[in-house]
Order: structure tokens, then C-alpha cells, then sequence
């Protein structure tokens, strides 16, 4: 595998978490101007309940991600505060790092159990190929772009790969929430 390769499949999920990060924005943007609806005044009991917010977050990461993080990112921005939007983005950020630890954690110590094998069957299977093809590159872009970030870092400890170096890789998880959190900050939606 050339690094030109690498580079090429990085950019190009890179350029899809862009294109989804996009359409959400477009999305709330054109139902902000078309719809006469406040959001925020229907939604106010669900979106006031912090714990709540925070719970399906950290659910939705442990398993894979089923909601997308930035739908989070421009919930932290109804504070109206930068302090609140940092502090909420940095806690969003910190679940999903921990979330990818606890993934890691999981493949590494559980991956004999009939449990981690139909995961990997039915879930893993795509980036189990993947991972052979562009190896522990693969943490790099998960923590990166929208590839399911816990469960490649799933795959990943299944496989041994040292700890300390999965976590150093899994850092970059913060520099893509620091991006997303500038461009929804800038847009202004809420």
C-alpha cells in the first residue's frame, strides 16, 4: 500500500464527513427560513434535559455511532455562550474518545466471546478488510471522518495493536471536533 494511496482514501472520507456536515447545516438552515417554526421553543423540554442529551450521545457512540456527533455539536450551540459551546463540544469530544477506548477495550479482551464474533460478523466485516488493506492508517481516518469511529477502534484491539499507541492515534478525534465545532459555530444556524 503506497502512501499516495492512503492519502487518497483519507481525503476521500474526509470529503465525505464534509459533504454530510454540509447538508446538515443546508438542512436546518432551510427549514430555519421556510418553515415558521422555532425548534428550539417545540423541542425545549427534550433539548433542555442536559443528562438526557448527554446519555443518548454516549449510547449513540458506544454503538457505533448511530447518531451523527455534529447534530450534538449544534445542540451545544442553544447556550448561546462560546464558554458553553467549548465546554459542551470538549465533553462531546471526550465521550467519543472514551467511547473508542471502551471499543478497543472490548475487541482486545472479549474477541474469543460468541458475542465480539457476530459483532464481527454481521457489523466488522467490511472494515476488517479495510484494516488489512490500509492497516492501523485505519485508526487515523476513523478518529478523522464519519468511518464508524468505536467500531474500527473495536477491530483495531482485536487485533492487539498496542494501547499506547491507539491512543496516541485516537487524539486526533479532538482535532476533528475542534473543525466541526468552528464551521457549525461560524454558520450561525440557531
Amino acid at each position: 500500500m503506497t502512501s499516495g494511496e492512503k492519502i487518497k482514501f483519507f481525503l476521500k472520507n474526509l470529503g465525505k464527513g464534509f459533504l454530510w456536515l454540509a447538508i446538515i447545516i443546508i438542512g436546518f438552515v432551510l427549514i430555519k427560513k421556510n418553515i415558521n417554526i422555532n425548534f428550539v421553543n417545540i423541542l425545549k423540554p427534550f433539548f433542555e434535559n442536559t443528562p438526557l442529551i448527554l446519555s443518548i450521545y454516549s449510547v449513540s457512540e458506544l454503538f457505533m455511532g448511530i447518531i451523527p456527533p455534529e447534530l450534538f455539536i449544534i445542540w451545544a450551540l442553544k447556550f448561546g455562550s462560546l464558554y458553553d459551546y467549548i465546554f459542551y463540544v470538549f465533553i462531546f469530544t471526550l465521550i467519543s474518545y472514551i467511547a473508542g477506548l471502551i471499543g478497543f477495550l472490548f475487541g482486545r479482551y472479549l474477541n474469543t466471546t460468541i458475542l465480539f464474533r457476530y459483532i464481527r460478523r454481521r457489523f466488522l466485516g467490511k472494515y476488517h478488510s479495510l484494516l488489512q488493506k490500509y492497516g492501523y492508517f485505519l485508526i487515523l481516518v476513523a478518529a478523522l471522518t464519519p468511518l464508524p469511529y468505536s467500531a474500527i477502534s473495536m477491530l483495531v484491539g482485536s487485533f492487539r495493536y498496542p494501547m499506547k499507541n491507539y491512543l496516541l492515534w485516537a487524539l486526533s478525534r479532538f482535532i476533528r471536533f475542534a473543525v466541526y465545532a468552528v464551521i457549525i459555530y461560524k454558520t450561525g444556524i440557531i
